[in-house]
């Protein structure tokens, strides 16, 4: 039975969204799920001490290192304003850490460099092996599925693990907000790493580095989370969770104080954002910045009119100059893109994945998301956030 079309009254999620909920009022889950963090994660005095908490504890673990935490960094607002933030306001010693897969938009990049030099920040580059990581795009267009960044996901990740653990730093600092960024729907972004492999295994070509501790590759499934959580007690920090972040506001301090020029988009701190864009609109009727949006409109940082009017039209990020630059890099012809993508949609959920296996950890999920172990968005985006 086909679902009538429903847009929450409050944010601009609509039923284009796989297993959105909507009560008496006209509101839905996903404004449910931000309305708890809220409450869970204050901002104001409590968000104060929070972050003081965080630095302190930071600061003590990694007393008589050179850094104490590691920082992941792409150029882009959020962990540009992290990284000042870090240094500027809390004193802390992070060592940044950015993933290469070899789209990375040149601006952005020049934004991480000036950033680092001007706050006194080393930054080490992991650069993937461009085999792998094009072969993982590949493989994941073949599949059909939305989340055709699965392997840069799981890359920065496992970057930044990786670098954390060669460094016995325990503590890594993401430059995420639920506030202005929101939480993506699982289907539309589902992170697995046997998923990765299931892809990889049906339509990749080139063979997966094994895993390292310090050298991980694409490799992050519930095995390499637990040996890092619980062996090596890595634990990550949402910083942003807890400071009054006003992205209108922001760009200002950044291009004031670390000279940063906005790449264009957000996420256009990656190239390959355009390719993503392109198809979730044209292929799976998706447009993320439902999410990204109503975040903002949710936190009075965007008028609902005016994100309303914003998704009318196509996002400026489907550049198709872009587009075809990326598809170039592939080692594709556009006509042989058309031809892959022409495949019928899927999603995660056609392909072999531990989702069984999490939704039977629902409580020590929870748990361990509470305890930093794990992001602490991780339990809502894998119970509340759509199927």
């Amino acid at each position: 039975m086909t679902q009538l079309y429903q847009q929450c009254r409050r944010c601009i999620m609509d039923t284009t969204v796989p297993g959105i909920r909507f009560d008496s009022q006209g509101t839905c889950n996903f404004c449910a799920v931000h309305d708890q963090m809220d409450k869970d994660f204050p901002l104001g005095e409590a968000g104060r001490l929070k972050v003081q908490e965080l630095a302190n504890d930071i600061k003590t673990l990694g007393k008589n290192q050179k850094y104490d935490c590691v920082l992941g960094v792409s150029g882009g607002r959020d962990s540009s304003f992290t990284l000042w933030y870090c240094v500027v306001k809390l004193g802390l010693r992070p060592l940044a850490v950015h993933f290469n897969d070899g789209f990375g938009n040149p601006v952005a990049g020049e934004n991480m460099t000036k950033a680092c030099r001007k706050l006194g920040v080393e930054m080490r580059t992991i650069t993937s092996d461009w085999r792998e990581s094009k072969d993982l795009k590949i493989a994941f267009l073949k599949a059909s599925v939305p989340d055709m960044e699965e392997g840069t996901d799981v890359g920065i990740a496992t970057a930044l693990y990786g670098v954390a653990a060669k460094e016995g730093i325990k503590r890594i600092i993401i430059g995420q907000s639920f506030r202005t960024e929101g939480i993506a729907p699982l289907s539309w972004n589902y992170l697995d790493g046997k998923y990765l492999k299931a892809v990889h295994k049906q339509f990749g070509t080139v063979p997966l580095r094994p895993w390292k501790a310090d050298d991980p590759g694409f490799n992050l499934g519930i095995k390499e989370m637990f040996y890092y959580a619980f062996i090596r007690r890595i634990k990550t920090v949402t910083l942003l969770y807890h400071v009054d972040y006003v992205r209108a506001d922001v760009d200002k301090l950044l291009e004031k104080e670390l000279d940063w020029v906005n790449p264009g988009a957000h996420y256009f701190d990656d190239l390959y954002q355009s390719v993503i864009y392109y198809l979730n609109r044209t292929k799976f009727n998706i447009d993320r910045r439902l999410f990204n949006y109503s975040a903002l409109v949710r936190s009075g940082q965007m008028p609902r009119e005016v994100a309303l009017e914003r998704v009318s039209h196509v996002n400026s990020i489907e550049d198709e100059k872009v587009i075809n630059l990326c598809i170039k890099r592939l080692g594709l012809t556009r006509e042989e893109f058309e031809q892959i993508v022409a495949a019928p949609p899927k999603t995660f959920h056609d392909y072999p994945n531990n989702y069984a296996l999490i939704r039977q950890l629902r409580w020590p999920i929870k748990l361990l998301s509470r305890l930093n172990l794990i992001p602490e968005s991780a339990y809502d985006k894998y119970f509340n956030c759509g199927t």
